[in-house]
């Protein structure tokens, strides 16, 4: 746990400081002037922050899932179990079009994911606790809800509106500041922005980043649909994914990391802001179809 967090604040310090230089390069980040807000370089700089960001975290995303998971990389020669995880990788990514993922195992309690910037070299990752508490075709469904979300292009969906909610938050908690800012500071001669702007940022950042991560939160309960949806196009049958989630309803699933957790197949806490629907309404959706 200890490792995870490190990495994850160690990793996201890098990219902000490598953010920071890149606006500094493109001269973005002299947004506030004499004159005021100068909106389109206020813009330009939201842009760097906000898809920046996302998409360094899309690209590093498969060796930082090896990195903070502990995935061992098998190649099916390892033993008969291995044999048949890649073989099942290998069938279902045949069937849904897409270049052989990488496929690995870690140790830890029932979870899965998938992650990587392109379709066609992608990582599928099971956990040990999963291939130990679940029979083979409830695996089976499990690993192709996580090719379904590499042929859909889940990672790459979820980085842009990642990247999109990101600006909107840096733009306008600054657009915002700035108004505020003036408001306090009327009738005062000042050549820079003042404490209120500093203080509205921080908080609107907050407060926005929040609202921000509801939206993306839907989204992804959104694609979770559809990634089940695609495990029983490519079984050709539904219910082995069903007994799956019946299955998943009643375990602890394994933590992910924070970046790893919207491609798991279960994570978040409260229905707002957790990244996959209740089990009952997957399950529901299913048998529905």
């Amino acid at each position: 746990m200890a490792k995870r967090i490190f990495l994850f604040l160690a990793t996201n310090l890098a990219v902000i400081v490598v953010l920071g230089i890149v606006a500094s390069l493109l001269g973005v980040n002299q947004y506030l002037t004499a004159q005021g807000l100068n909106l389109t370089s206020l813009l330009a700089f939201a842009f760097v922050m906000g898809f920046g960001g996302a998409i360094i975290s899309l690209l590093l995303s498969k060796p930082l899932a090896k990195w903070t998971s502990g995935v061992r990389v098998i190649t099916g020669t390892e033993g008969a179990d291995e044999a048949w995880i890649v073989e099942t990788v290998r069938r279902f990514a045949e069937r849904a079009g897409i270049g052989m993922p990488e496929v690995g195992i870690f140790d830890g309690e029932p979870n899965a994911f998938a992650t990587g910037a392109f379709k066609n070299s992608a990582l599928v990752a099971v956990s040990t606790g999963l291939l130990q508490g679940m029979t083979r075709d409830e695996v089976e469904a499990v690993i192709g809800h996580e090719v379904s979300h590499i042929a859909n292009g889940d990672m790459v969906t979820m980085t842009l509106i990642q990247g999109v909610m990101n600006t909107f938050v840096v733009f306008a908690s600054r657009v915002i500041g700035y108004v505020v800012d003036g408001w306090l500071s009327r009738g005062e001669e000042r050549r820079g922005p003042g404490i209120g702007y500093y203080i509205t940022t921080i908080v609107l950042d907050i407060v926005l980043g929040f609202l921000a991560a509801l939206i993306v939160a839907w989204f992804s309960r959104r694609r979770e649909f559809r990634a089940d949806a695609g495990s029983t196009a490519l079984m050709g049958q539904k219910q082995p994914m069903i007994n799956a989630l019946a299955r998943l309803g009643g375990m602890v699933p394994g933590e992910l990391p924070k970046g790893l957790q919207t491609m798991g197949i279960t994570s978040g806490v409260g229905k707002l802001f957790s990244t996959h629907p209740p089990i009952e309404e997957r399950i529901a959706a299913l048998q529905a179809a």
